[in-house]
């Protein structure tokens, strides 16, 4: 059956490359829009700017231009117009020629030196544009004002990122996953989308964030900036008894412009990080309280190149390379674990990404989209000594991590877009290989594990476990998907989506994971202000290769782990009481699936007085087949094994379930000028089956028992978000997290059922059962900015730069040249900033342990940072 719809789907999409001259004879042309961006010199929105349409048949269409710059003209028939643009201030824009393809279009406008007068316009269909599965319902956008606002370092601008999407985001750089986010003076626009049920998307998360690059330019501009902080200004680390050294020094350039004006563009930017914190240990050893500090250096460097070529007017070519190299020190020391656990971490990364889009013919639009990515990663560990473990007590020894992993990914995607009558489809497949070359050795010295401080002190460990063999794997893994979408619209207020996708997976067995997946818009009122949207779907998973790798090394043969239960110490073979277990392996179940996630939501969308938006949406999240690690061969009551010729046998299989209930309400108010406030509050029950594909079950032979809150269960999630402008470019940009306790499990700290994995809980005691304290964050950006010299004539640039962007992109182009304030067409720009992490200084305890013989049960031992801050500039030309 998976065979059919492979060969369907591969059909349709060669049968897609003909549809047009096809459709050309046989169907009457499909209805098509139009939306138009005007922008200024500097890539602000131009509002209220006058744009005209004129039809061969010399029958105009006049809008004007919202507060985002933007424009959208519906139900033209596909052919080729005449589009002028004007805006009281700026040049006169016309061009001929402009060729109108079925379905979705999108140009972008940039006005040069000041001229004429507005004219006054007729605002298009709200219905519709509240309605369109493929448009701005639904989507909150950050302009480049209110992205100004946002961390300067790219680690802590994606952080931010996520935590305004929530758990369970997934982003995107213009249409690519993986890598490092380009440097907020590059970006034009990020965009949240809420929207999860098109058939192109592979993960089944609710909230999907686009980063949008800035497009082709015609003049060459760049930007240095630098930033700055130490501890004399930080604040101390809650769990630490004193004040550590810290100090952060970043760096970062960008530069773009023309290589061939209105042709070729080139973007180049390099950022780095060399900085060094703290990480509390907090320990009790036999002699007494550890209470200490591990500092931890870490060096960055990020160099990215973007070159930009406009094949032709509706036709872009992008290439990219990225290289990312990182170097940490001192990982593994912190918390319980003494300094002696240190090791380092070396990771390079390389990305060449190759995408192609453009309109063929009049009714259809290609994307192209290419990566290879190299990675390599190796860990040192400090020392290789046995390692000796008191549970929640202390961790003695060395890390005993000797690795090396190189990975080679390469990424194939084509997507399709076409109409068909009132149907605008799109059609697409996703081809994905990567190829591991791994050495590991770990633990090759062994291990003693003790239940608590007495038992250490008494000589009796409970376990001492070691992993012999060879390290050395080397395989390959493939996926494919394929998949189909139809976006249909039944009335001018009511449009309905739906699709089907099919996922492929080399590294198990089944091949019939089809996806379908349905959704609808409705606009119930005249004025256009209220939509509803609802739908539904079935998403899959993809297998870790990291976790398909641990099952090919450590499959009892290459590598296997040999266990000796009460062993002598620290000699392990001279306890009288102790036990050699047969080699214990990992290993995959035979019928192991993809995991499945069935999700439905169902929303309301209400603009408000005063640009106020406000967003209602509940989901509900049933995971099924989720995988788990479970121990097949546990002994029985009486201590004998189901296979009495080998040890533990940890059984990854697809046994698992998850139930997510989410409701999430979203408030935005949003005014020209980089004034912005978001406001997002999430009510969610999150229940799972298990913590992650390798984790054990307390009891492997009850895993009902297993049930409980999942670790990531924080019931009231709380963000708010602000940009203001006051005096002149004196802006203020302010961020607050708030989160209720997140769960953690309670265990006795003993082996209680001879199985040789100390994870086993109380009687009646119910998996991550007990809860922390919850977080609470503020952070505040103030910056100002202030320009010189006379600006560089915008009319040297031989002309408007327009560009045609695929059906399903997205429209609302916003300001995209860096949003420094009124005063962006200054030929030079200085912008100095200070910014305070947990401003307030508010301590927010983690790790919490649940071990009931630990000295520090119920307590927590560490703490998220204290206040943090950081000054800065930013100088553009």
């Amino acid at each position: 059956m998976g065979r059919v719809f492979l060969n369907f789907g591969l059909a349709l999409l060669l049968v897609s490359q003909s549809v047009p001259a096809t459709f050309a004879q046989s169907a009457r042309p499909p209805a098509a829009s139009l939306s138009v961006v005007v922008l200024d010199p500097s890539g602000a929105a131009i509002p209220r700017a006058q744009v005209s349409l004129a039809s061969v048949e010399n029958k105009t269409d006049t809008l004007r231009t919202s507060g985002k710059g933007d424009a959208t003209f519906s139900r033209l028939m596909p052919g080729v117009f005449r589009l002028v643009v004007e805006a009281k201030g700026f040049a006169r824009r016309e061009k001929d020629s402009v060729e109108i393809r079925a379905g979705i279009n999108r140009i972008e406008v940039t006005l040069d030196v000041p001229l004429v007068e507005e004219q006054l316009a007729v605002e298009q269909d709200k219905r519709e544009a509240s309605t369109d599965a493929r448009g701005n319902a639904f989507s909150t956008v950050l302009t480049a004002e209110q992205i100004a606002q946002l961390p300067d370092d790219p680690d802590e601008l994606e952080n931010v990122i996520r935590e305004m999407a929530g758990p369970g985001a997934v982003l995107r750089v213009n249409g690519f996953r993986g890598g490092k986010l380009p440097p907020k003076a590059q970006i034009r626009e990020i965009r949240f989308r809420m929207n999860p049920y098109a058939a192109e998307n592979h993960d089944a998360g609710f909230v999907h964030v686009d980063i949008t690059t800035k497009p082709g330019i015609n003049l060459w501009n760049g930007s240095i900036n630098a930033g700055f902080r130490d501890e004399s200004l930080n604040a101390r680390n809650p769990a630490a008894s004193y004040r550590g050294p810290e100090q952060t020094r970043r760096f970062a350039f960008d530069l773009g412009g023309p290589l061939w004006k209105n042709h070729t563009s080139l973007f180049l930017s390099a950022d780095g990080v060399n900085e060094y914190d703290t990480r509390t240990i907090v320990a009790e050893l036999p002699t007494g309280r550890v209470d200490g500090l591990v500092i931890r250096p870490n060096r960055r460097l990020n160099l990215a190149a973007r070159a930009e070529h406009a094949l032709k007017k509706t036709h872009t070519l992008r290439s990219e390379f990225q290289r990312n190299v990182t170097r940490r020190d001192n990982l593994g020391a912190g918390d319980y674990d003494l300094a002696e656990r240190a090791y380092s971490t070396d990771a390079a990364e390389s990305l060449f990404r190759v995408s192609d889009s453009g309109v063929f013919g009049k009714s259809l639009v290609n994307e192209f989209r290419f990566q290879s990515r190299w990675q390599s990663n190796s860990i040192d560990s400090l020392s290789n000594f046995p390692t000796t473990i008191v549970q929640n007590a202390f961790t003695s020894g060395g890390a005993q991590i000797e690795s090396s992993r190189k990975l080679n990914e390469v990424e194939f995607a084509e997507n399709v877009d076409f109409s068909v009558s009132q149907h605008v489809l799109r059609t697409g497949i996703l081809f994905e290989v990567e190829r591991v070359h791994s050495d590991e050795i770990r633990n090759a010295h062994g291990t003693f594990s003790f239940g608590s401080l007495a038992q250490f002190n008494a000589g009796q460990a409970i376990t001492f476990s070691r992993r012999v063999g060879d390290g050395l794997v080397n395989f390959s893994q493939y996926q494919f998907a394929w998949y189909l979408q139809d976006d249909l619209r039944l009335k001018k207020n009511l449009s309905v989506s739906f699709g089907l996708r099919q996922e492929f997976q080399s590294t198990i067995g089944k091949r019939g994971n089809i996806g379908p997946r349905l959704g609808f818009a409705w606009s119930p009122f005249k004025d256009g202000k209220t939509t509803i949207r609802a739908g539904g779907g079935l998403f899959y998973d993809w297998f870790a290769g990291e976790i398909y790798e641990q099952t090919l090394r450590v499959d009892g043969f290459k590598q296997r782990d040999l266990i000796i239960r009460n062993p002598g110490y620290p000699n392990p073979g001279a306890g009288d009481q102790s036990a050699s277990l047969p080699p214990s392996r990992i290993e995959t179940a035979s019928d192991l699936q993809q995991p499945t996630i069935y999700q439905v939501s169902f929303g309301v969308e209400r603009q408000l007085p005063a640009s106020l938006m406000l967003r209602a949406n509940y989901s509900y999240q049933r995971g099924i087949h989720l995988l788990r690690g479970r121990n097949i061969n546990a002994p029985f009551p009486d201590g004998t094994r189901p296979n009495s010729a080998l040890g533990n046998v940890t059984q990854i299989e697809s046994s698992a379930n998850s139930f997510n209930h989410s409701l999430n309400l979203n408030l935005n108010w949003m005014k020209p000028g980089g004034t912005m406030v978001g406001a997002n509050y999430v009510l969610s029950r999150y229940t799972s089956e298990v913590d992650g594909p390798t984790s054990l079950p307390s009891d492997n032979r009850n895993l009902r028992g297993e049930r409980g809150p999942a670790v990531l269960d924080a019931r009231h999630r709380f963000s708010l978000f602000s940009s203001f402008t006051f005096w002149k470019d004196l802006r203020l940009g302010t961020s607050l997290q708030l989160s209720s306790a997140t769960p953690y499990n309670i265990t006795t700290g003993f082996d209680d059922n001879s199985d040789t994995i100390i994870n086993d809980r109380p009687k009646g005691v119910s998996r991550n059962s007990a809860r922390g304290v919850g977080r609470y964050d503020v952070s505040i950006r103030l910056g100002y900015g202030f320009g010189w010299g006379k600006p560089r004539e915008a009319g040297g640039s031989g002309g408007p730069q327009m560009r045609v962007i695929r059906a399903g992109e997205g429209g609302d182009m916003l300001g995209a040249m860096g949003g420094l304030g009124a005063g962006a067409n200054d030929r030079y720009r200085m912008e100095i900033y200070t910014q305070a992490f947990n401003a307030l200084n508010h301590a927010n305890p983690t790790g919490f342990s649940g071990v009931l013989s630990s000295p520090f049960y119920g307590k927590a031992i560490s703490s998220l940072p204290g206040r943090r801050i950081e000054t800065g500039m930013r100088f553009s030309f």
